[in-house]
């Protein structure tokens, strides 16, 4: 049995440092993502949503439409804008129960983006403590028989696991931090002018 348990475990070590490998590949492409999302933030202007909301008081439904294409949001967030608009034919509750399953889907979207680099930080610690416990089975045994130059390259190799995996979900969490703060506001934006399109084709109707 403990035969057995040795050869499995040493069985993973290749598939392990594998799995350790395309994690740090993937928080390097997620590095690039984020530089890239941030230049985009800090080149574009904010919206402000207060002086929108005021804007917005008395349009029609087509004039709103026009007044949102001009405001820096991001393409899918004004294609989300111009369903809501397009549906100012529909009776009060099916506008409303559109414009939850609009934002519903938004907040979906940021979900399903966070959610790579919140995965990477939860399995890199565990692959990189798999990757320490693994060749140190050969390690304790080389040193019992004196084999030094073996233990210390057991020790080199589970030390350097340790550290890839506990700097890729470091890095993956801090990631996900900035994006969870970015989306958050931006779905109160988007959640705040859905209301505002709400209230003004309510006020259409009348």
């Amino acid at each position: 049995m403990t035969e057995i348990l040795h050869i499995i475990g040493q069985g993973l070590r290749i598939p392990c440092y594998i799995v350790l490998l395309l994690l740090m590949a993937v928080t390097v492409i997620e590095i690039g993502f984020v530089i890239y999302e941030a230049a985009q933030r800090a080149g574009s202007d904010k919206v402000n949503t207060v002086e929108l909301l005021h804007a917005m008081r008395g349009k029609t439904p087509d004039a709103i439409r026009a007044m949102l294409e001009e405001e820096p949001f991001l393409n899918r967030q004004k294609l989300v804008f111009s369903k809501l608009l397009g549906t100012a034919d529909l009776p009060e509750e099916s506008r409303l129960a559109a414009a939850k399953r609009m934002l519903e889907g938004e907040e979906d979207y940021y979900r399903r983006i966070v959610r790579i680099t919140d995965t990477v930080a939860k399995l890199g610690p565990m692959f990189g403590l798999l990757g320490t416990l693994i060749p140190l089975g050969p390690g304790v045994v080389a040193l019992g028989q004196g084999d030094t130059a073996t233990l210390s390259q057991s020790m080199s190799i589970a030390f350097d696991t340790t550290i890839a995996g506990i700097i890729t979900a470091a890095i993956c969490a801090l990631i996900s931090s900035v994006r969870k703060r970015w989306y958050a506001l931006d779905a109160a934006d988007v959640e705040a002018v859905m209301e505002g399109c709400l209230q003004e084709m309510k006020e259409a109707e009348r």
